[in-house]
């Protein structure tokens, strides 16, 4: 199963144009959606999980039209948004059992089976007495994950899940994407580029509204390869090379600015090739898209 959109446009009443034209081909896997705060990713997360309208365009997941059919979305739809409420103090089985009876899991038998397995599944068996309220915050993302798998889930959309996470909930939370996302079409919609790199086979870069890339990590990655140049500057250098080249990355490496530029050829003047990392894939279709909107 795929997720293909076609022309999606939102602009609220601010006047602000969170989606422009959006159309992207999702396939079966983890799919990663990089960008900013204020991109549009989460307007396009809540377009597609039912919660807000388009004003133009076309979403289909398989044969289930996402726009028109938001009953059958929610069938197949698994969600974790950026925050969820849940009753603080309810206990992690309570409130799993409530959600899964939610979703229309009425038998008391099988719901039992099925909450039982989720909290194994995410390692939260242990746990399950507790009241979600003390559970650290990769605690509640795994419960968040386990939630969203109630269902059998063929869509299952995941807004920003790691922000506020340390390096061992971060890593336990990958492992646990990367197994789920086998045989479903998961999104991932991050402003760390690490996430999707650990995580993704597919992804897409999206800055005020605008699609600026979608392909393949390492096609991203090869598209930069001998472009990318690196140097070591003093800090009070730094807005002198940001008006001379194009500069696309700047990093403090004990206390002393790293930067990275865009070049076909050799900048000179102390600069190196640098190997390309996302991260420069991330930052260099960001900065060519303000680029060209401050053109415009």
């Amino acid at each position: 199963m795929e997720l293909v959109i076609n022309g999606l446009s939102k602009t609220y009443g601010n006047g602000v144009k969170a989606l422009d034209n959006v159309s992207l081909t999702i396939p079966t896997g983890m799919f990663g959606l990089l960008g900013p705060n204020g991109a549009g990713k989460s307007t396009l997360m809540r377009i597609l999980a039912t919660l807000q309208e388009a004003d133009s365009g076309t979403a289909m997941l398989g044969n289930i039209d996402v726009l028109n059919d938001k009953q059958a979305v929610r069938q197949v739809l698994g969600y974790l948004p950026q925050e969820f409420g849940v009753y603080p103090r309810v206990s992690a089985y309570e409130m799993l059992d409530h959600i899964a009876l939610l979703k229309g899991v009425v038998d008391k038998g099988p719901r039992k089976e099925l909450v039982e397995a989720l909290l194994q599944r995410v390692n939260l068996w242990e746990h399950r007495k507790r009241r979600i309220s003390g559970f650290s915050g990769g605690m509640k993302q795994r419960f968040g994950i386990a939630q969203s798998l109630i269902g059998d889930p063929k869509l299952i959309i995941v807004d920003e899940p790691t922000a506020g996470l340390d390096p061992g909930e971060r890593n336990r939370f990958y492992n646990l994407l990367t197994e789920i996302g086998e045989n479903v079409v998961v999104i991932l919609s991050t402003h760390i580029v690490q996430d999707v790199q650990e995580l993704c086979r597919n992804m897409a870069i999206i800055n005020k509204g605008k699609l600026l890339y979608a392909g393949s990590p390492a096609e991203a990655l090869a598209a930069m390869r001998g472009k990318v140049w690196e140097k070591t500057i003093g800090k009070h250098e730094l807005e002198q090379y940001a008006t001379t080249h194009d500069l696309i990355s700047n990093k403090l490496v004990g206390g002393t600015p790293i930067i990275h530029v865009m070049s076909d050829m050799d900048p000179g003047n102390g600069f190196f090739k640098a190997e390309p990392s996302l991260e420069d894939v991330f930052f260099g279709a960001i900065h060519r898209s303000n680029r060209e909107t401050v053109a415009a």
